[in-house]
């Protein structure tokens, strides 16, 4: 079994923002499977999908970005899914937008949700697709209200094509093809 967990913070007041780029590719993969994450469970809002043969939990974790772990590790815990059978896809603001960055493993990066992620399920040891969302034109521009602000015009095409590229790349990590992913979007 995978999960495939897409970051995010809940609300309507969040729903279009940089920080969001993982809750819209959940539910970009959860369409391409015919459903919508919706269920509420483990803190989270789920859907159970089968891609590649495999039995997978989409979820969009409820507790905000920097608690997405809690969410995460009991989903985790609970099916007795491995680390490296979880799947997570978040924004990086070190990447242009547009832009992916797959990873069989790694650090946190400075991330919280990733920071709160290896922390729950005591592992660096997971997959993860990094969606670009771009970085501050201006570095005296907190960084919290970049990416909780919306995408530029010139930025949604480029964004769509992201997220096109990142359930794609989701379903060849589910495949065991995660080099391939890398080759073919990074």
């Amino acid at each position: 079994m995978f999960i495939i967990a897409g970051l995010g913070n809940p609300g309507p007041d969040y729903e279009k923002t940089r920080h969001n780029i993982g809750f819209i590719t959940a539910n970009a993969l959860a369409e391409d499977c015919g459903t919508k994450v919706d269920y509420l469970k483990f803190g989270a809002l789920t859907v159970q999908v089968v891609i590649g043969g495999e039995k997978c939990l989409i979820m969009k974790p409820q507790t905000y970005m920097n608690n997405s772990g809690e969410a995460v590790g009991r989903a985790a815990r609970f099916y007795k899914v491995p680390p490296e059978n979880v799947i997570i896809i978040s924004d990086d603001v070190s990447l242009k937008p547009g832009l992916l960055r797959i990873r069989r493993q790694g650090s946190a990066g400075g991330h919280n949700g990733l920071k709160s992620i290896i922390a729950h399920l005591g592992s660096e040891n997971f997959p993860r697709i990094k969606i670009g969302v771009g970085d501050r034109d201006n570095p005296e521009i907190d960084l919290a209200d970049h990416v909780l602000g919306k995408f530029l015009k010139e930025d949604i095409s480029l964004m769509n094509e992201a997220i096109k590229s990142a359930v794609e790349a989701t379903k060849l990590i589910i495949e065991g093809q995660i080099d391939e992913a890398m080759n073919k979007y990074n």
